[in-house]
């Protein structure tokens, strides 16, 4: 039998799609909206179980500093918020804050559920800091720049510290071990041997990996770390 357009036949079977898709429209609609307000729950729940943890500094050192949490890197300073904000489990929490010439700071915090801590950080200079007369200038480009980055398994800084025209890193001449770490990624390490007044240049881009891989130095970067007093 050939239908035509106006056929009853034709006409039945148009309806009856169209009602099939408003039906599969309508289900799809409100399986995303169960989705929705599942995540949202999940999310709420969460937020009431962890504490958050903002922090501040007053000058560009405290800013660029690096943070330990517990003993583990998770970033410098002022990068902290936003996506890249500290969550953590009620309870007991140490936080230490590096900057290579400068004291550490350390401060334990108790974290209550559901609460906002704001840390303010200073940094003082260390009594021993001192800068080599004679120095070579080593720049890094490195990815992601957020990377921890150690310089004969001392702290100094954030990659992104040292990149650009306009940072760089001054150093005594001769042989140094540089290592870069962030967790989650791959530990690059390398060894340079500059000779006075020499600029030189590391880049490397972090491939992923596991938290396992990193060295002890993102958890103990100094052998004695400094106390704030």
């Amino acid at each position: 039998m050939i239908l035509t357009p106006n056929s009853p036949g034709r006409g039945t079977r148009s309806v009856e799609e169209k009602e099939n898709s408003r039906w599969r429209f309508a289900i799809s609609v409100l399986v995303w909206m169960l989705v929705m307000v599942s995540s949202t729950k999940t999310v709420t729940a969460q937020n009431q179980v962890m504490g958050q943890l903002d922090f501040e500094g007053k000058t560009k050192v405290e800013r660029d500093s690096g943070v330990w949490i517990d003993g583990n890197y998770v970033g410098y300073l002022k990068e902290l918020n936003g996506t890249k904000k500290v969550m953590l489990l009620p309870g007991t929490h140490e936080v230490t804050v590096r900057q290579s010439g400068y004291v550490d700071f350390v401060q334990k915090v108790v974290i209550e559920p559901g609460e906002k801590r704001l840390i303010s950080v200073s940094l003082h200079l260390a009594p021993s800091a001192t800068v080599p007369e004679v120095t070579a200038t080593l720049k890094l480009k490195v990815k992601p720049e957020r990377a921890a980055v150690f310089l004969d398994g001392k702290f100094v800084g954030h990659a992104g510290d040292f990149g650009g025209s306009f940072k760089s890193m001054k150093i005594s001449p001769g042989k140094h071990r540089v290592r870069v770490e962030l967790p989650g990624y791959r530990t690059y390490d390398t060894e340079i041997n500059l000779l006075a007044n020499q600029v030189s240049e590391v880049k490397t881009e972090l491939p992923k990996g596991s938290i396992e891989q990193n060295t002890p130095l993102i958890k103990k970067p100094d052998d004695k770390p400094q106390q704030r007093p």
